[in-house]
């Protein structure tokens, strides 16, 4: 998961210097930054209403250039930035879609149902024509969707009680507000009663009832009165301009931020003392300022903050976000952060898939159960104390320089959403050309695995796991009078021949210690083969008697006579494990060992313990290959401390015999681990 999240942070940072790329780009091609102002006396008529139309200001009226480039000017200063996204916008020709309702249910839950939004419906009457033809409609349509006001049909055949309840007994527009300024609030319906269908007359009156909802101040008095009041709003912006109506777009978003954002249009069109507007910080207009608890913030002074709805909703946002705001922004990274798996995840294609599946459904379930109890805990009274320092925490934060150029990053990706894929799909290959090459610098066969080898392998796992008990590595009480696991006593009891054999995992042959058999003196060749052909010899006949004598003794006995050891007489060094007057299980090993010892002792050739585990059995032959431990050859040893050959046992164990070649314990589960008995101090002469 942490992986994950450091792929994710190591791509943002990227699309942040990629996005300033483009910037250094776009400025050293045409010389202009996003953020530079245009003077619109420098722009043709047809960019001037392009800007007019994209921020909702009407100009039917005005054919002359003077007047519109002044209407401009009124409404708020012109970025690069802006006049780029507005021209963007209408090159696109994208259709945007009307809902069509079924019937009484469909449309109020849509419409009358929706606290936050403003809907435009076009009602036709039984046996009658539209008022608004579909060209018309189209254009209404596209031009009323730039400011989030949705629009629908609503055909009285498909529910003609309805609409004889309603009073609809003739084609009309009904257009759909929040009545209250609270949020949740009642939506009232009110029907076009002009004369003139067109759209530029329709589009005022729509502006008209959206921004009747905003409180307008005509002089400074009122202006002090609202600005020194302190009311349930924590967060006030002000408009203040030289129009007749706020434009559209600060309409559309009183009624979307309805309940946590005040909008406030101050008309200085008639103003003759505009002294109290310098006192509070206010010198020029137009001019958006945004009051919180913390201070005064201009708006437009930074990167990305347009005359424009998207804009100005994102900044919003960021400063007094909803909790489906922070819910839907959560689901987004974590939905992120599981596509990483996709490029992480090595091997075959289906297994690609397969774990990304499995981690997309663990993250978004993880996710949505984490904010169950969120959710409970914001329903608290006792936590509105919290809720506050909390918007206080994202005031501050967004109202930075830095923040200024996340937000801005956020609408250039989300305009140009290829682009976004395209670098994601980049940085994920990038990402799996690095894990592949770690992965083969440490020899790991998963890498070449084809689809067909991992499927065989899943469906062994998923045998294993459906019909045996998951092996694994378990602790067991060390104040146990039991050596070893009781299943595998039952098991020596049984028959186990007759019946099936666990289909154990491999996985935890790599987790066995692996070491190198080193001495501490080598002599020439001749004499370390004559040596190891006399210690061989000798060790071949102690086998022999090894052996013949295990046959003579059952497992039972064994098992109690390896617990009763302490009891005798011990005759053994530190190395060694053997007693006077019982059979020791471990006999083998030390009797190898006492060999060997005698063989070290000669000065010849003497193993170097201290590089051995301390859980592990001090021998020097393997008994699976029957075969001493070369100098430098590998070893590994198993959780019951006896040791091999690396090859012999991990051939033995890949066969499926899942134990130890001496004492039969189980190579899969741990043990107590093995402590060599210490020699007992001889008495001081007297």
């Amino acid at each position: 998961m942490w992986v994950k999240l450091c792929c994710l942070l190591l791509y943002f940072l990227a699309l942040f210097v990629l996005a300033r790329v483009f910037e250094a780009v776009a400025w050293y091609e045409s010389g202009f930054l996003a953020t530079q102002l245009v003077d619109p006396v420098a722009l043709s008529f047809r960019k001037l209403r392009t800007i007019l139309e994209c921020r909702g200001l009407g100009h039917s009226g005005l054919p002359e250039k003077k007047d519109v480039r002044e209407l401009v000017e009124k409404s708020g200063d012109l970025m690069e930035g802006e006049l780029y996204s507005a021209l963007k916008e209408e090159e696109a020709s994208e259709s945007v879609s009307s809902t069509n309702f079924s019937g009484e249910m469909h449309f109020y839950e849509l419409v009358e149902d929706t606290k936050d939004g403003i809907w435009l419906v076009q009602v036709i009457a039984n046996d009658r024509s539209p008022l608004v033809g579909k060209v018309h409609w189209e254009k209404m349509v596209k031009k009323v969707s730039r400011f989030g006001i949705r629009t629908g049909t609503f055909n009285c055949s498909s529910d003609p009680r309805y609409c004889r309840r309603r009073g609809w007994l003739k084609s009309t527009l009904i257009m759909s507000v929040p009545q209250t300024s609270t949020s949740k609030g009642k939506v009232m319906l009110k029907e076009y009663s002009g004369r003139k269908i067109e759209v530029e007359h329709i589009f005022k009156w729509i502006t008209a009832h959206a921004a009747s909802r905003i409180k307008t101040i005509y002089n400074s008095e009122h202006l002090k009165e609202e600005w020194n009041k302190s009311d349930q709003y924590r967060v006030k912006i002000y408009l203040f301009a030289n129009l007749d109506q706020p434009p559209a777009f600060f309409s559309a978003l009183s009624v979307k931020f309805t309940g946590r954002v005040e909008f406030i249009f101050v008309n200085v069109e008639n103003w003759d003392n505009k002294s109290y507007m310098a006192e509070i910080g206010v010198y020029k207009t137009p001019s958006y300022i945004l009051r919180t608890p913390e201070g005064i913030y201009r708006y437009g002074n930074n990167t990305g903050e347009f005359i424009s709805l998207r804009a100005m909703d994102s900044f919003l946002r960021s400063l007094q976000p909803e909790v489906n705001d922070l819910f839907v922004l959560s689901l987004v990274l974590v939905n992120l952060m599981a596509w990483m798996d996709l490029f992480i995840t090595q091997g075959a294609t289906i297994k690609r898939f397969v774990v990304l599946i499995s981690t997309l459904g663990t993250y978004n379930s993880l996710l949505i159960i984490s904010w169950l109890p969120v959710l409970g805990f914001l329903q608290l009274p006792y936590l509105d104390s919290f809720y506050e320092y909390s918007l206080k925490l994202f005031r501050y934060s967004n109202t930075t320089t830095l923040a200024s150029w996340v937000r801005a990053d956020w609408m250039f990706y989300s305009s140009h959403p290829a682009l976004f894929l395209s670098t994601y799909l980049g940085h994920g290959l990038l990402i799996d050309y690095f894990e592949k090459k770690r992965r083969r610098n440490n020899n790991t066969d998963e890498v070449n695995a084809n689809n067909l080898e991992w499927l065989s392998s899943l469906w062994d796992w998923y045998t294993s796991y459906l019909f045996h008990p998951i092996a694994s590595f378990q602790h067991f009480p060390f104040d146990s009078d039991w050596d070893e696991d009781p299943d595998l006593f039952l098991e020596r009891l049984a028959f186990p021949d007759l019946w099936l054999h666990p289909l154990i995992p491999t996985d935890y042959i790599k987790n066995l210690p692996m070491w190198r058999f080193k001495c501490l003196g080598v002599h020439s060749d001749e004499e370390m083969l004559e040596t190891f052909q006399d210690s061989e010899s000798d060790s071949d006949s102690e086998n022999k008697e090894v052996f013949s004598s295990e046959k003579e003794v059952s497992e039972d006995d064994e098992l109690k006579t390896f617990h009763s050891c302490s009891g005798g007489e011990p005759r053994c060094g530190a190395e060694t494990c053997s007693c006077a007057n019982k059979y020791c299980h471990h006999e083998p090993y030390e009797r190898k060992a006492r060999s060997y010892g005698s063989y070290s002792t000669a000065g010849d050739m003497e193993p170097d313990w201290s590089s051995w585990p301390s859980d592990m059995l001090h021998c020097t032959e393997c008994v699976v290959c029957l075969e001493n431990f070369a100098n430098g050859c590998l070893l590994m040893g198993l959780p019951c401390g006896h040791v091999f050959h690396q090859n012999c046992i991990v051939m033995w164990l890949a066969g499926g015999r899942h134990c130890c070649p001496v004492c039969r314990w189980a190579s899969y589960k741990k043990k107590q681990p093995y402590t060599h008995p210490q020699p007992l101090s001889s008495d001081a002469p007297s």
